[in-house]
């Protein structure tokens, strides 16, 4: 069983979710320009001639084995240069507690910073506001509950770390969900920050793909292990861009 040591705390892997919820909102973005937010050793999964699919990614965690704490990521669906399964790559992933956030960096690579995440909950809606360096990033309303089961499923998220690409096996699942096709209910605003510029050039806002809602989410992240035969410099993962 590998461990690590963070902030004098040690972390066993694998960590553990025990209870959170979740939201999942795919985008259809410009391939060229999901393209200049792919790290070198990676090449951006097209979904269709000349367009891929983007990722917000909206999590609670209530019960995690590195704490309570909020997230907003950032996401593309990627596959290695080398070969391997598809997977996602995480591209920007704003956190408000600082020991997720050097746990994340140091275990996995995962470009993680710490910044205000404000949530407002209603029974119907999760509304989240995420501010970097006193600017707005984002505003965005997702539909919350549902009743349907997610079953557990084995996913692939890809990070560069120590200056090369490493695949994590994680798992997701859960109960009190919801998928939906296209975006109503979905509403989003984007600030003046540099962030928010970023996701301007991908052609955001605009009408969502899919919307998935879990209110009850568990899940667990492996020990992530070097991808044969690949390299990459870390463009596209440095935090605090």
């Amino acid at each position: 069983m590998t461990a690590h040591r963070v902030l004098d705390q040690t972390v066993t892997m694998p960590v553990a979710v025990r209870d959170a919820s979740a939201a999942t909102i795919i985008y259809d973005v410009d391939l060229a320009a999901a393209r200049r937010l792919a790290p070198e050793g990676f090449e951006v999964v097209e979904s269709q001639p000349g367009r891929a699919q983007f990722v917000l990614a909206l999590i609670d965690y209530r019960d995690n084995d590195l704490g309570s704490y909020r997230e907003i990521g950032t996401i593309l669906f990627v596959r290695p240069d080398g070969g391997g399964p598809e997977g996602t790559f995480i591209t920007r992933l704003p956190v408000d507690q600082e020991f997720t956030c050097v746990a994340g960096n140091q275990i996995w690579g995962y470009p993680k910073t710490v910044e205000h995440i404000e949530l407002t909950q209603t029974p119907t809606t999760s509304r989240w506001t995420l501010t970097m360096d006193g600017a707005l990033v984002l505003d965005i309303t997702v539909p919350r509950g549902g009743t349907d089961e997610i079953p557990v499923m084995e996913m692939t998220s890809y990070t560069v770390l120590h200056g090369r690409p490493h695949a994590t096996v994680f798992t997701q699942g859960g109960t009190g969900a919801r998928l939906q096709v296209g975006g109503e209910g979905v509403s989003l605003l984007l600030g003046d920050h540099p962030v928010a510029a970023e996701l301007a050039g991908l052609g955001l806002p605009s009408e969502p793909v899919s919307a998935v809602w879990i209110e009850k989410m568990q899940g667990s992240f492996e020990e992530p292990r070097p991808v044969a035969g690949e390299r990459a410099a870390s463009r596209g993962t440095e935090s605090g861009r």
